[in-house]
């Protein structure tokens, strides 16, 4: 009974293959620019070489790799629905949400250490779980138009066009002289912080927690499309408020980086968007869940008013 129901499912949904994809260029680029320049062009790490592309790596693996694994866990478990695969995941789960815990990983001090491997191993078995549902589920298969696929693009879009610097940071790269890029956003250029003392680059090489932001955007718009083929309600309730809750938090991360690099670093105004990465009793923590709480409640009202998605007919552009 268990594999005839299996066998009904359609092929792995592609947006996990996105999101690991996602997840696996930029890792690749976080390695080598963390192996290729000296620490003392990069943010908060003290070594480099193939040791300190490795160590920024395993961050990496906790913060935000972690946040969009315990999504994607839950969704995998939910889909294979066995014993075995629900064991493997609650075991992922436990060992992924060791990022939440005070100091695992510190914008301070961002040199791996014994403790960020807790994480990174959860992050590997839900790889390696994706990886047993594609054996399982079969191949991926094209995607469903949904209703909400409009409103995602417009948000991915806005999201990458304010993360342009950081996509180039993460290479080692800046814009300084490059025609309309380096008119539209500064990155090289040295400039002052409040707060700050001395002067350094507008955009440091390497990764950005704005950069992050973008990462747990993408993968929320992403994973909520598979929202609608979950099991049970629980389980789509569950998700789809986490999910609300890493995308209006990604957005709070973007906004942060964005307005100090690009706006405050130009001297157009002092004040600046509260840091909101880690989670706090504040304001700027208070409009991230209203603004969640807001996604839940009018994702689940498209939801409400949307008939079932229908696969598009081969051949067919989506």
């Amino acid at each position: 009974m268990e594999r005839a129901e299996r066998a009904s499912e359609p092929g792995l949904p592609v947006e996990l293959l996105a999101v690991w994809l996602l997840f696996a260029v930029v890792g690749l680029e976080i390695f080598a620019t963390y192996w290729r320049l000296p620490a003392r062009e990069l943010y908060h790490v003290s070594g480099s070489g193939p040791t300190g592309g490795a160590s920024r790596d395993l961050v990496f693996l906790n913060y935000p790799t972690a946040l969009v694994a315990i999504a994607v866990l839950v969704l995998v478990a939910d889909r294979l629905a066995t014993r075995l695969t629900t064991a493997v995941a609650l075991v992922g789960f436990v060992l992924s949400a060791a990022v939440f815990w005070p100091g695992v990983v510190d914008q301070a001090d961002l040199d791996a250490r014994p403790v960020n491997k807790l994480a990174g191993a959860g992050v590997l078995i839900a790889v390696v779980l994706m990886l047993a549902a594609a054996r399982s589920l079969g191949p991926p298969r094209r995607p469903a138009r949904q209703r909400g696929d409009l409103p995602r693009l417009g948000i991915a879009t806005a999201a990458l066009a304010l993360a342009v610097p950081w996509l180039a940071a993460d290479l080692g790269l800046s814009f300084d002289g490059v025609p309309v890029l380096g008119t539209l956003y500064q990155s090289g250029e040295l400039r002052t912080q409040p707060g700050i003392a001395g002067l350094h680059p507008a955009v440091h090489h390497g990764h950005h927690h704005g950069m992050d932001g973008l990462l747990l955007v993408l993968s929320a718009l992403l994973l909520s499309r598979l929202l609608s083929s979950a099991r049970g309600r629980r389980t789509q309730a569950v998700v789809g408020a986490y999910l609300a809750l890493m995308l209006a938090y990604g957005a709070g991360q973007i906004a942060n980086d964005f307005w100090i690099e690009q706006v405050v670093k130009r001297g157009w105004t002092a004040w600046q968007i509260p840091d909101v990465t880690r989670p706090q009793a504040s304001v700027a923590w208070g409009v991230i869940v209203l603004a969640a709480a807001a996604i839940y409640a009018l994702a689940g009202r498209r939801a409400r008013r949307s008939p079932p998605p229908v696969a598009a007919p081969l051949g067919t552009n989506v």
